[in-house]
C-alpha cells in the first residue's frame, strides 16, 4: 500500500501536462484521484490526452482514478465535482488547482492591447476565479474534518515578466490568495500553499519551444522538469505530518524537492531558479514581506 492510500485528491486540468503528471504521482502513492478536465474523446483537443487515459495510468500506478468532466468556466460543474467527492468518500485530503486556459494569443509577442479581451479574461477566470471557487468547495469539506492540503500551481512568473500581462497578474494573485486562505484555514488544521514550478516539458510547452519566437532563449530549458515532478513534491507535502509549517508560503518546488529528497522521474535533481528568475514574496505563515 502506498503512503497516500486512503487519501482522496482532486486535481484540475488532469487530462494532460502538469495536471496529468500530478495525478499520476499521487496515484503512485496509492491515492484516490478525481481526474478532472474537459477532454473525454481522443482528438477533441489539438494536444493528446483524455480523462480516460489519465485514469487508466493512475490505476496502473496503484492508485484509483475517477474521471469527472469539468469545465472551469462552469460554476455548477465545479460544485458537482466536490458534491460527488463528499457523497462518495465523505472526505477530501488534497486539492490541486493546476488548470488554466492558455489561449494562443497569450504567447504571441504583441501588446496586451492587441490581444482579444475574451482571451485575456479567460486566463483570469480559469486561473484565478475558478481556483477560488474550487478551494471554497474544498474547504467546506476539509474544515469540518480538521485536515487537508490545498495547493495551487504558480511560478517565477509571479515576480518576473513571462508571456503576458494577465498571465503574470493571475500568478501573483494566486500567491496572495493562498497566503490569505492559509491564514484563515490554519486554526482548522488545513494547509494552503502556492507552488512555484519552473519550466516543465508538457505537451504544450514543447510545442511552444518549437513555435514561439524567443521562448527558448528566455527560459532555462535545461533546468526544466517532467510534468510529474511537481506531483512528486505535492505527494511529499501531503505525507509531511508538519505540513502546516509550510502553510501560507509561496514555495519553490525545486527547493522543496531538495528538502524532501525528491528527484524527477529520471533521478535528476531539479535546479531552483531563485537567483535567476526571482524569489517568492510570501514566506510560510507570513503576514509581512519575507
Amino acid at each position: 500500500m502506498g503512503a497516500l492510500s486512503g487519501k482522496v485528491a482532486v486535481v484540475t486540468g488532469a487530462t494532460r501536462g502538469i495536471g496529468k503528471g500530478i495525478a499520476n504521482a499521487l496515484g503512485e502513492q496509492g491515492a484516490t484521484v478525481y481526474v478532472t478536465g474537459r477532454t473525454v474523446d481522443a482528438g477533441a483537443h489539438p494536444l493528446p490526452g483524455t480523462l480516460g487515459e489519465t485514469v487508466a495510468e493512475v490505476d496502473a500506478r496503484g492508485g484509483k482514478g475517477i474521471a469527472v468532466q469539468m469545465d472551469l468556466a462552469d460554476d455548477e460543474q465545479i460544485a458537482a465535482v466536490f458534491a460527488q467527492v463528499k457523497r462518495d468518500h465523505g472526505r477530501l485530503d488534497i486539492l490541486v488547482n493546476n488548470a488554466m486556459s492558455i489561449p494562443d494569443s497569450m504567447t504571441q509577442r504583441i501588446g496586451f492591447w492587441e490581444k482579444p479581451l475574451a482571451d485575456e479574461w479567460t486566463i483570469f477566470d480559469t486561473g484565478l476565479r475558478a481556483a477560488f471557487i474550487a478551494a471554497w468547495h474544498a474547504a467546506r469539506i476539509m474544515v469540518p474534518q480538521g485536515s487537508g492540503l490545498i495547493a495551487a500551481l504558480s511560478g517565477y512568473v509571479g515576480v518576473t515578466y513571462t508571456y503576458d500581462v494577465v498571465f503574470g497578474t493571475v500568478k501573483t494573485a494566486t500567491d496572495r490568495m493562498m497566503r490569505d486562505m492559509a491564514h484563515e484555514l490554519r486554526p482548522h488544521g488545513v494547509a494552503a500553499v502556492s507552488l512555484w514550478q519552473g519550466f516543465t516539458y508538457t505537451e504544450r510547452a514543447q510545442e511552444n519551444l518549437r513555435t514561439v519566437p524567443g521562448m527558448a532563449a528566455q527560459l532555462n530549458a535545461a533546468a526544466g522538469s517532467s510534468p510529474e515532478f511537481p506531483g512528486r513534491v505535492i505527494a511529499a507535502l501531503a505525507k509531511d505530518p508538519d505540513v502546516l509549517a509550510k502553510s501560507g508560503g509561496s514555495l519553490i518546488n525545486a527547493e522543496l524537492a531538495d528538502e524532501y529528497g525528491v528527484t524527477d522521474i529520471d533521478g535528476r535533481k531539479i535546479e531552483g531558479q531563485r537567483d535567476k528568475r526571482g524569489h517568492p514574496l510570501w514566506a510560510p505563515g507570513s503576514t509581512t514581506w519575507s
